[in-house]
């Protein structure tokens, strides 16, 4: 392939690009998860009875054409299917109409029964199940409410789980200590699914620990079942009332809280069985988030599990700055999102002043330093004049706002600094493994992209220092086969190439051994189509070579890794620029590339297959027309 070639391939992307923003001030794609949010939703319509038949039709259709041939649903496209995933959505099947009779029912059926039955399902699942009254809230892992007065020094504290925890979990302390019933005047069971009564069901989730921790966890349990119903009436009062005050702060209006799915529906079902009915606008809020997240089409329709705006803006102008496009608009609408107030980060740093940004349109208790990087990455080399002054006053506030979240260990997590209380993802309530937000490669090398990048134009005391901090983190991190750990994108090739991009910018000792070993490790993963690719299997199996088909954003990321690394002439970046090139007219993939939470929850950012392949492009072509063997910046 030419260069010709492929500086014609990005014209013509960048000419669709343009015309799909046309005069918008910022971009948003789609973002798909697994079933179990549109199997929420449905669950949700029904438990509260204002079912949209026409939606649900929509949903379902959905649902069936994920369906995996053993009868389940897995977690990511190619997946194996999943117990708690399959479980909510045969319940939501079921409540939407779907006769057991169905073929897709009966194979639903016995891959859930293969799997262990209903019994087995994770403890989210089993709220959703005791919602509807299929199993005793008695086999819940007890949260009292009254949590919400627990001291900070205490072992287990909001500020001490992460954001998301957060959200999800104080609207559930209220449906937990309140156990509403849902509407289900059809109704609708779930029997044929379990394998055991459920009256021998226990709290804890099968296999959730074992030993010891089994054994401390299972009498903790019980003696927080016999301790709470004596706890005092007005303590509890004050602990309800702690949870509702909790949510209205942060409520987020039309955004719902925190911004996500499960912590909006929870908020939903909280505020809606309030017995006095003091929440009936917040509710219309609420409901109003939920349907912004809906994703309708002429005959199916699923939900978002969020909505990425900063995120998709703030790529697609790194890939618009490549090719020296005008980003006015994305600037100004940027630079009217940053956050200036002081929002949950601030329990761990209460002497820092505010700054950064959401992943979402709006969410100010929770800007994300991995969005924050990147921002102030693309305001950095944004070098217009008429509001250079304003920029570099926002980009000391983001460096200031970055270094202080810091964590101790010179890594980043996302929301949260030190949020490291590994012990806490041992209880029970915890069985998805994801309570925690500690530091990550992945978003400690925006962080230091972003910090290496600015301190060429103004070397920094501070900054060096938190430089060093951080590469002496991620060069432990390394893997021994070179490699690092994605968090956010699947896996190891969003990892390597994160931690690659940011090396390149930095003089450290060993440099050339530790970029090499990452440099060989992306080699050797290259398929014999010239393209990368993995999948969620990864975060499961820890399979550092574990390899798939090709996708395209992840050979984008490949070939930025290489790039970055001054790779622009090798064979191997040759085949993969090849491979994206001759693949420009379909730059669609079904594989699901990023994730929420490893082994748990997966996502697909329907904006990857697009902006990352045409920045992987425009890359290579500016570093070969400048004769340059490395790029200048942080992604």
């Amino acid at each position: 392939m030419t260069l010709e070639n492929v500086n014609k391939v990005v014209a013509k992307k960048i000419s669709l690009l343009k015309n799909r923003i046309k005069n918008k001030d910022h971009i948003v794609y789609e973002l798909e998860a697994d079933t179990t949010i549109p199997s929420e939703y449905i669950i949700l319509m029904h438990f509260i009875g204002e079912v949209d038949l026409k939606l649900q039709i929509k949903i379902v259709k959905y649902l069936l054409k994920k369906q995996n041939p053993d009868g389940g649903w897995p977690l990511f496209f190619g997946g194996e299917s999943n117990l708690s995933t399959s479980v909510k959505t045969y319940f939501a099947l079921k409540l939407a109409q779907s006769s057991i009779k169905e073929d897709y029912m009966v194979n639903a059926k016995k891959c859930i029964l293969s799997l262990g039955g209903a019994e087995k399902s994770n403890v989210f699942t089993r709220i959703t199940l005791a919602l509807f009254k299929q199993i005793s809230w008695k086999t819940i892992p007890i949260m009292p409410i009254e949590i919400m007065k627990l001291p900070k020094w205490f072992p287990f504290h909001l500020n001490k789980i992460s954001y998301w925890s957060r959200t999800v979990l104080v609207p559930l302390l209220i449906i937990m200590l309140k156990k509403p019933v849902a509407n289900n005047p059809n109704e609708v069971n779930l029997n044929e699914i379990f394998l055991k009564e459920r009256a021998s069901l226990n709290s804890l989730p099968p296999d959730s620990n074992s030993g010891f921790l089994l054994f401390f966890f299972r009498l903790l349990d019980s003696l927080l079942r016999y301790i709470e119903p004596k706890l005092s009436k007005k303590k509890k009062k004050q602990s309800l009332n702690d949870a509702y005050s909790w949510i209205l702060e942060r409520l987020n209006k039309n955004d719902g809280l925190g911004g996500i799915f499960p912590a909006m529906v929870n908020s939903f079902i909280a505020l809606s069985i309030d017995e006095k009915n003091r929440f009936l606008k917040e509710i219309n809020v609420v409901r109003n988030s939920l349907k912004k997240l809906i994703v309708e089409k002429r005959t199916e329709a699923y939900l978002q599990p969020c909505l990425s705006p900063v995120w998709d803006t703030g790529w697609v102008g790194c890939a618009l700055q490549e090719n020296e496009q005008n980003i006015d608009r994305f600037v100004k609408w940027l630079l009217k999102k940053e956050i200036k107030i002081r929002g949950d980060w601030s329990a761990a740093r209460p002497n820092l002043k505010p700054g950064g940004w959401a992943f979402q349109f709006n969410n100010a208790f929770y800007p994300d330093v991995d969005d924050t990087a990147l921002v102030g990455i693309l305001l950095h080399r944004y070098n217009k004049k008429k509001r250079r002054k304003e920029i570099e006053h926002c980009i000391r506030r983001t460096r200031d706002w970055v270094i202080g979240m810091q964590s101790k260990n010179g890594g980043w997590g996302s929301f949260d600094a030190d949020n490291s209380y590994s012990y806490l993802n041992f209880i029970p309530f915890a069985d998805h493994g994801a309570l925690l937000d500690p530091p990550t490669s992945d978003v400690s090398a925006r962080c230091l992209s972003f910090l290496a990048q600015i301190q060429e134009d103004n070397s920094n005391k501070e900054t060096s220092y938190s430089i060093e901090k951080g590469v002496k983190y991620i060069v432990n991190e390394q893997e021994k086969n070179g490699s690092w750990f994605g968090r956010w994108g699947t896996n190891y090739i969003y990892g390597t190439w994160s931690v690659l991009s940011a090396l390149n910018l930095i003089e450290f000792k060993n440099k050339s051994i530790i970029i090499k070993k990452g440099v060989d490790y992306i080699k050797n993963l290259q398929n014999t189509d010239g393209g990368w690719g993995e999948d969620g299997r990864s975060y499961d199996k820890r399979f550092l070579d574990y390899k798939i088909e090709s996708t395209n954003s992840q050979t984008a990321w490949a070939l930025l890794a290489l790039m970055a690394a001054g790779e622009i002439g090798s064979t191997s970046v040759e085949k993969g620029i090849n491979y994206l090139a001759d693949k420009k007219n379909n730059w669609d993939e079904k594989y699901f590339t990023a994730v929420g939470f490893p082994k748990v929850f997966y996502l697909k950012y329907h904006g990857y297959s697009e902006y990352f392949p045409l920045l992987a492009l425009s890359r290579y072509s500016t570093l070969k027309n400048s004769n340059s063997k490395k790029p200048l910046f942080g992604v």
